[in-house]
């Protein structure tokens, strides 16, 4: 008899009710922070007067990452504790709230405190979904999902930024109304998000469980896995951050610009993402790895050389392609090392990392620009992905002769 736990069926796993509701929950991610990007500019000449206008226009993006950064953690131990579901729809409720409130705040000192709590929203969905995704699937469907969320958020991504890219130029606070469309995601979650049932001790992911609590260095690898993360999210955000003023400042149309170089970002990140399960069976996480920085490193280059429309879009294109290949595998290897009873732990520290990358973003990026200007940071981005790329090539490489080695008689 099938469980809460897993699923046994042939039948692809997006058909699953439970997974079409964590695929919502994903998309609420890349909503949180970069769907107000196209109106950035707007906002920085609508408050002015507001001595502190350009740094907190800049910091309205990643101000949920860091409250996601300090309260992911906490999730974890209360999802761990009191159970997914409740934190989840707690979180979806909150993340209406406070997202939608950037409509109406008369400052940018009140509309960055409301990024603030909506970072505390996003850090109780994250972490509730992360830990449902191990404790609902397994196996391929598993590895299916984890694609299948980056794929969520990319194309969710492509339809709230485009609307918003279009919308800030009625309004600069128009595209705070986006995040009111959450409340649609609310009935299917209610209905059918539900806690796992306690697992027997004879159940094979309960003994997994107890392998992985012997093991001495999960701890050690899973630490090594989130500041991994920190580090790419920490590249790839200078995409949302800092786009919209590299546009501007080369004379296109800041709004609606952005708006279409990040759509095409989405667009390409989501169609790779769903191709993820088969790469990665095909490469190893090594492989993946070393065609994601790969991809991103190619489209930092190509922003260098970017003289028109289409190289712009080609970049986008690129570094899309690495970031959408990169991500599935933080999650599906945290899943593999942490045990059980510690997922909505793992599931919190990793999110914590994705938003603390995001976080420090544009305070990395943004005295870069000022001392050796854009393309400054495009060259020394580019050549810090390649070196990452380079390093996982070389360690998939020592993997297969290890593997190569032992298999000799």
């Amino acid at each position: 008899m099938e469980s809460v736990h897993e699923t046994t069926s042939a039948r692809p796993v997006w058909v699953d009710g439970r997974a079409i509701a964590l695929l919502m929950a994903a998309s609420l991610t890349v909503m949180a922070n970069a769907t107000i990007s196209p109106a950035l500019p707007g906002l920085e000449r609508l408050f002015a007067d507001d001595p502190n206008a350009a740094l907190l226009t800049r910091l309205l993006v990643p101000a949920p990452s860091l409250s996601v950064a300090l309260c992911a953690p906490l999730a974890g131990v209360m999802a761990d504790r009191f159970g997914r579901r409740r934190l989840l729809l707690s979180g979806v409720i909150l993340f209406i709230i406070a997202g939608c409130a950037g409509l109406v705040l008369p400052s940018l000192q009140a509309i960055f405190a409301s990024r603030l709590v909506l970072g505390v929203a996003v850090a109780l969905i994250m972490t509730a979904q992360t830990a449902l995704v191990g404790d609902y699937f397994t196996g391929n469907h598993r590895s299916a999902l984890t694609g299948l969320q980056i794929s969520a958020r990319n194309f969710g991504g492509l339809v709230f930024i485009s609307l918003a890219g279009w919308i800030a130029a009625l309004s600069p606070r128009l595209p705070f109304a986006i995040y009111g469309l959450a409340a649609v995601f609310l009935p299917l979650m209610w209905r059918v998000i539900v806690d796992p049932a306690p697992r027997s001790p004879e159940a094979p992911d309960a003994r997994q469980a107890e392998i992985a609590d012997r093991h001495p260095t999960w701890v050690a690898l899973l630490l090594l896995l989130v500041i991994l993360q920190a580090a790419t999210n920490m590249i790839f955000f200078v995409m949302p951050t800092q786009m919209s003023f590299y546009l501007e400042a080369a004379g296109y149309d800041g709004a609606i610009m952005t708006g279409a170089f990040l759509g095409i970002l989405m667009i390409a990140g989501g169609c790779s993402a769903l191709l993820y399960p088969r790469i990665q069976r095909a490469t190893g996480y090594p492989g993946i790895f070393f065609l994601a920085y790969a991809a991103m490193a190619l489209g930092f280059f190509l922003l260098l050389q970017a003289a028109s429309t289409v190289s712009l879009f080609a970049a986008a294109a690129a570094i899309g392609t690495g970031y959408a290949l990169a991500s599935p595998s933080f999650v599906a290897l945290m899943l593999e090392l942490a045990p059980a009873r510690y997922r909505g732990l793992g599931g919190g520290v990793l999110t914590a990392s994705i938003f603390m990358g995001q976080f420090c973003s544009p305070l990395v990026s943004s005295p870069l620009i000022a001392s050796f200007g854009y393309a400054g940071l495009f060259h020394a981005t580019a050549l810090l992905v390649a070196a990452m790329s380079v390093a996982a090539g070389v360690a998939g490489g020592a993997n297969w002769m290890r593997t190569r080695s032992v298999g000799r008689p």
